[in-house]
């Protein structure tokens, strides 16, 4: 079994087992219950790209250009407007969470922060200035910026690079993780973000680590949990590929990227989608 499935099924199995119930919970389903969880508290995980090691599953499909089409919204674009996210994109699940301060948006959030702060120019040229710099930190968690607007406070919200020799690796501080559904498409993203800084800088991809400092299952997704443990992994070896043409990180587009080696036909007949109801 590949890396990601094992840690995919061993994380949702733990929060089962050893998951302790959450007490009045902000999200509520549409239907207006207070969304509950169990969760588990400090869950790592690591992947090295150097080695073609890549965070996706085959457990159920997984909407991979969706995910890296976010990232470049957030990072490259800088943006939080959801007419872009929606009309460029064709992203709509953070409608839900758009601005009552700011209509349109998802408030100072996200990519208004890397905007306001400049925040990856600046760590492109950290690297470049001081490769072996301890100090090349990407954070979205600004509390002034969330005095100005209300909005979805960062679940992926700090990056932290460092140079090793020819490989540029980064660590992804998560504070929390609806595993079941996010989980997997959030190192998926943060994978491509490791490589499209590396090859801007001229490094190669390597360790990517992921630290989840609290890991939910929603108590209205427990049964797709228990389905999802319950599969087998179709048979393959997916690789994420950039385009080797490109070499600046605001040139990347979607049609960049290619996902190798992941066969979404035989996925999604042996172990089709499952329906997730959302807590907003």
């Amino acid at each position: 079994m590949r890396k990601a499935e094992e840690n995919h099924k061993k994380i949702l199995q733990k929060i089962l087992d050893e998951g302790y119930p959450d007490v009045d919970p902000r999200p509520r389903y549409p239907d207006g219950t207070p969304a509950h969880t169990i969760s588990i508290n400090h869950v790592l995980t690591s992947y090295d790209l150097s080695k073609g090691e890549c965070p996706i599953i085959t457990l159920r499909p997984i909407a991979w250009k969706s995910s890296v089409k976010e990232i470049l919204w957030i990072y490259q674009d800088a943006s939080n407007d959801l007419d872009r996210l929606e009309n460029h994109y064709g992203i709509r699940w953070w409608r839900d969470w758009e601005s009552k301060d700011r209509p349109g948006t998802i408030g100072q959030r996200y990519g208004a922060t890397v905007k306001k702060y400049d925040l990856m120019k600046r760590l492109l040229s950290g690297i470049e200035s001081n490769p072996y710099g301890r100090r090349h930190i990407m954070s979205l968690w600004q509390e002034a910026d969330f005095k100005e607007s209300d909005g979805l406070m960062p679940c992926c919200y700090e990056t932290l690079w460092n140079v090793r020799g020819k490989y540029l690796d980064m660590t992804m501080i998560q504070r929390s993780s609806d595993y079941a559904t996010a989980g997997v498409i959030n190192e998926l993203q943060y994978s491509a973000l490791l490589m499209m800084v590396a090859r801007h800088l001229g490094y190669e991809p390597g360790v990517f680590t992921h630290f989840n400092v609290n890991v939910q299952i929603y108590d209205r997704h427990v049964e797709q949990a228990k389905e999802l443990i319950r599969r087998e992994p179709i048979a393959c070896n997916p690789r994420l590929v950039l385009n080797p043409e490109k070499k600046d990180f605001y040139s990347f587009t979607i049609d960049d990227f290619t996902l190798e080696d992941y066969p979404l036909d035989e996925i999604k007949e042996k172990n089709p989608q499952l329906k997730f109801e959302l807590g907003i």
